[in-house]
Formats: structure tokens, C-alpha cells, sequence
């Protein structure tokens, strides 16, 4: 399992595309935790918790009627609840009390061939949810151990981190915004071997060099000699982060991680601006939210109950509740589970089927919500 966890580890530092990193993570699984077919992969947006990208090798499109019942259906087991949980990883055997036999979930599993489930969450050390992973296995295996939930939880913060910047290294190979990330790879001379198109904007922002004339910002230079030093000092896959203030006086950060594909040492950077998440201006512009209300509805996403919000904003029940009152009328719905569902079917299930065609498509799969309020636009 150690040496399955140093493989995933590696895979995860090097900069590749979501659909490449979920494919060699999940023969890497196979051999410590087998699992029935093939494993099911999300990615999330951390801000609303809710899921973007679908992969399950075999299924090229989620059913619709099962992904309305991961927001909207009443079981003992979803994505979206192990995903909001206290402990991030679930087994319908377990939830179901040992018998899943009335759970709709297990019934749809069953259609499939599997008997056994297992969802578990990715999320960072530091707190940020960047997908989530599920298992499966057939009817008279064995159950899931402990010793198999234990492994799975401890590379879950090595899977998120490798989520994070696997959806990174695809808007730096094929921008989507203005402020897209940029992808420096170096060798350990700090000579320059490529660089995706519009990583200058960012070297030039960058203080303390001179991209005009070949000379790198001391933060890349610092970050990617952090970087040759984790590997000298046996830490596979280890990540170098730091933030910058920028010449124009924003915040950038980089992710720096070491390339073991060939003999020669060679740093790969991303350079990212640290900006809030997409999801607040567009609840804004969609809805007319207020500030507060954007925080409050970006918790309830979360899953956070009225006495969490009230304890986190510093203001009394009864204040959440008028917001909630607010936003409910602003949203036009009735309650709290119908604010995640409007939310999700308007603003990431778009994302989600975008980039079910950009899979099979081979093209870069895409974080956060979709970026206008037209699902009509899905597939450009």
C-alpha cells in the first residue's frame, strides 16, 4: 500500500490532463483495493461542493435520472451528501445498516452488476473538496475492510491535490478565460524547455525578472530549487506552493512540481491567479444576490445548517433566516435541498455534460461552473 501511495503521489505532481490522471490512479487502486469494472471519478467545485466533471470508463454520459437523484432523491447514500460528511467516505453497506436491498441507489447498482459501494471525498490538507471517487464491487465479495478505507483516506488529499492541478494544467494548455494559468517547464539549470501560450502575461507580472530578456522572476527560480530539494530529500511527489504580489498588484500562485519521465531533472510551474472562486460573481449576476447572500448561499451549498452559518457570519438565527427567506425568493424555491438542486441543474450540470463531450473528445476537462447563464451553449 506504501509503495501504491508513493505511485499515486508521482502521478499526481506531474502536470497531466483529469481523464490520463484518473486512468493511471485507477490501475494504481486495483492493486491494493480491488474494485468491480471500473471506479467512478468527480471532480467538484469547492465553493458550492458541487459536482462538474462525471468519469467512469464504459459510461460516456451520466444517466439524468441518476444525477437528479444524487441533488433531489431521499436514500441512504449520494455523492453530494458523503462529499458534505464529517468524515468524507461511505459505504452503502454500512449506511444501509447492512442491508441496501430498499435503497433506489443500490437497485440502479445492481443494473450494472454491482452489489458494493464505496464513496469517498477528495479534499486537500487544507480543507479544499476538488472531487470525489467511487468503488464498487460484485454481489459475494468482500466487503470493503478497514484497512482499505484507511489507505483510501489517507491518499485522498493527494488525489484532490492532483485534481486541482490536473484541471489547471488543462486551462493552461487550452485557455478558457483571460486570466487562464500558464505552464513553465525547467530544467534543472532553470533553462526554459516550453511554456504554454500566454504564460508571459504572468513571467511579466512577476517581480524581480525580465521575461523580454530570458531572465526568470526569483519566485520561479525559489520555488523550483524548493522543489529539486524535496527530491533530494526522498519525498516523492512533493509540492512546492507559494503566493506572490504581482507587479500589478494582485496575488498569483504557483504549484511547482518535479518531472521524473526522464533521466534529467526537470521542473514543471504553474503560475494561477489566487483569486476567489467564479461562482460568487455568478450568483450575483444570475440572481442579484447581496454579499451576504452570496456567502450565505455559497454555506448552504456546502451543507452548512443554520446554527454553522450563524456561528461563522457572526449574526443570529434569526438574521440567517431572513437571508435565507431572501435568497429563496430571489432563486424562486422553497427550501434549502431546492436552492443546491437550481443551483446545480442551471449553473454546473451544464459543465458537467461539457465536459462529458470534451472527454470523449479528448480535450481538457473543466473546473468551477459554467461560465454564462445559457445552457444552450454546452458544447462549443
Amino acid at each position: 500500500m506504501q509503495c501504491a501511495a508513493d505511485k499515486i503521489a508521482r502521478m499526481c505532481a506531474a502536470p497531466r490532463g483529469v481523464v490520463a490522471l484518473w486512468q493511471d490512479a485507477s490501475a494504481v487502486l486495483a492493486e491494493v483495493v480491488p474494485y468491480y469494472r471500473t471506479p467512478c471519478w468527480f471532480t467538484v467545485d469547492p465553493a458550492s461542493l458541487l459536482m462538474t466533471s462525471h468519469y467512469h470508463f464504459g459510461m460516456d454520459e451520466f444517466p439524468s435520472a441518476w444525477l437528479a437523484a444524487e441533488y433531489c432523491e431521499d436514500d441512504v447514500q449520494s455523492v453530494p451528501a458523503v462529499i458534505r460528511s464529517r468524515t468524507g467516505l461511505s459505504t452503502l453497506h454500512e449506511a444501509a445498516d447492512g442491508d441496501p436491498s430498499r435503497s433506489p441507489r443500490w437497485q440502479r447498482n445492481r443494473t450494472l452488476g454491482g452489489d458494493q459501494e464505496l464513496i469517498t471525498r477528495l479534499c486537500t490538507r487544507s480543507g479544499e473538496t476538488w472531487g470525489a471517487l467511487t468503488l464498487y464491487r460484485e454481489e459475494g465479495a468482500q466487503l470493503f475492510t478497514d484497512k482499505e478505507k484507511a489507505f483510501l483516506h489517507e491518499i485522498s488529499p493527494v488525489l484532490a491535490g492532483g485534481a486541482r492541478r490536473a484541471l489547471l494544467y488543462g486551462q493552461a494548455t487550452e485557455p478558457e478565460y483571460a486570466d487562464s494559468p500558464g505552464l513553465l517547464v525547467l530544467d534543472d539549470e532553470w533553462n526554459i524547455e516550453s511554456a504554454t501560450p500566454g504564460v508571459d502575461r504572468w513571467m511579466a507580472d512577476l517581480p524581480g525578472g525580465d521575461w523580454a530578456s530570458g531572465e526568470l522572476p526569483v519566485s520561479v527560480i525559489a520555488l523550483a530549487a524548493r522543489v529539486l530539494h524535496s527530491v533530494e530529500c526522498h519525498q516523492p511527489g512533493e509540492i512546492a506552493l507559494s503566493r506572490v504580489l504581482s507587479r500589478s498588484g494582485a496575488w498569483l500562485a504557483l504549484h511547482g512540481a518535479c518531472l521524473s519521465s526522464t533521466r534529467r531533472r526537470r521542473v514543471a510551474v504553474i503560475i494561477e491567479p489566487a483569486h476567489p472562486s467564479r461562482l460568487y460573481p455568478l450568483l450575483m449576476s444570475a440572481y442579484g444576490l447581496t454579499e451576504r447572500e452570496k456567502e450565505v448561499t455559497a454555506m448552504v451549498l456546502q451543507g452548512s445548517s443554520t446554527s454553522q452559518i450563524s456561528a461563522a457570519l457572526s449574526v443570529s438565527a434569526y438574521t440567517v433566516q431572513k437571508h435565507l427567506d431572501s435568497i429563496f425568493a430571489k432563486t424562486g424555491v422553497r427550501s434549502r435541498r431546492d436552492l443546491v438542486s437550481t443551483v446545480f441543474f442551471r449553473h454546473c450540470e451544464p459543465r458537467l455534460r461539457d465536459n462529458e463531450k470534451r472527454t470523449v473528445a479528448d480535450r481538457p476537462v473543466r473546473g468551477g461552473p459554467w461560465p454564462t447563464d445559457f445552457p444552450g451553449d454546452v458544447g462549443r
